[in-house]
């Protein structure tokens, strides 16, 4: 999967959303929700959970001015929901929806989960609440939830994301936060973690990562690759574009994931620009299939090859003195 492909499928979420600063005469009115409303926004005739009855099970109340969705509570058959480009600040009334199993809040004014609802909606399975005003997660619990969108928030750690209270999550995208590090993230079943666009120093806590498949670091200031685990067996995209990694040095725990890892892109790092990079990138990883955009070809392969064979054989007759 090539760089360009890979930031084409992050999410089912319009990438880029964000709440905007809106001068005072443009300010959208603010409406609480009424049943009427409701009523407009229903559709997909389905048989209940007790297979006597039908209801409507996906309600849009996206763009509508919401600030209050109160009325909500009493909607129990709902299974989709849109809640989106709002002005939504308490999701605790969700917590009625038991049978919810997609749920979209995006642009709204969430600062923190007031009741915990997310925890009680038991088949809940995607859940986007992408561009809100979240900088915490405190304890945060889905224990059917598969993907969870959280990009475009201010959240500043991940201490709340504990595989007691996650334990199906396999998607987690947190691009565009505020973290520093990648510490506190305990959940070994994820498969695919997105912290693009954070200012992420160091690697930390990936060793309980062991199903990880995909992580993206796109645009964040790392120095080095310190950090990857060789826990993490199943890992084979890894990007690290425009972070501030210089040197050959700053890739030698890239050796500990080698034998899985099978795509990673390094452009927009000063490392790109130094000779023989990509051969230097292949002696530490010799099973990549591609680097950056490009396929890695087989004449690279053989020729990084040889340049370890070169280097072993070199090692073994320096003077025992400089050994």
């Amino acid at each position: 999967m090539s760089d360009v492909e890979e930031d084409a499928v992050l999410s089912d979420v319009d990438g880029g959303e964000e709440i905007e600063e809106l001068a005072e005469e443009d300010k959208v009115q603010a409406f609480p929700l009424t049943q009427e409303t409701i009523r407009q926004g229903l559709s997909l005739l389905c048989r209940t959970a007790n297979r006597i009855a039908h209801a409507f099970v996906k309600l849009d109340l996206k763009d509508k001015g919401l600030n209050d969705i109160t009325v909500i509570s009493s909607y129990i058959h709902v299974r989709f929901l849109d809640v989106s480009n709002n002005l939504i600040t308490d999701l605790s009334h969700l917590a009625s929806l038991t049978h919810l199993l997609w749920l979209k809040a995006d642009n709204n004014a969430v600062s923190c989960f007031k009741g915990q609802p997310f925890s009680q909606l038991k088949y809940l399975q995607w859940l986007s609440i992408a561009a809100n005003k979240l900088k915490a997660l405190d304890d945060f619990a889905g224990p059917a939830l598969e993907s969870l969108n959280l990009t475009g928030n201010s959240i500043q750690d991940m201490a709340g994301l504990q595989s007691a209270c996650l334990e199906n999550l396999v998607t987690l995208e947190l691009r565009g936060n505020h973290l520093n590090t990648t510490v506190g993230i305990n959940l070994p079943n994820l498969k695919r973690l997105y912290l693009a666009q954070n200012a992420i120093k160091h690697l930390e806590g990936l060793e309980k990562l062991e199903r990880l498949t995909i992580l993206h670091l796109r645009e964040n200031q790392l120095e080095s690759l310190d950090g990857l685990s060789q826990n993490m067996k199943c890992l084979q995209y890894l990007n690290v574009r425009g972070n501030l990694i210089a040197d050959e040095n700053a890739l030698q725990c890239l050796g500990l994931v080698s034998k899985t890892l099978r795509a990673l892109v390094l452009s927009e790092n000063q490392l790109v620009d130094s000779p023989d990079y990509r051969l230097t990138v292949l002696m530490v990883s010799p099973q990549l299939q591609q680097l950056d955009k490009d396929p890695v070809s087989s004449e690279e392969r053989d020729e990084a090859q040889q340049r370890i064979r070169e280097l072993k054989e070199e090692e073994m007759h320096e003077p025992e003195e400089w050994q």
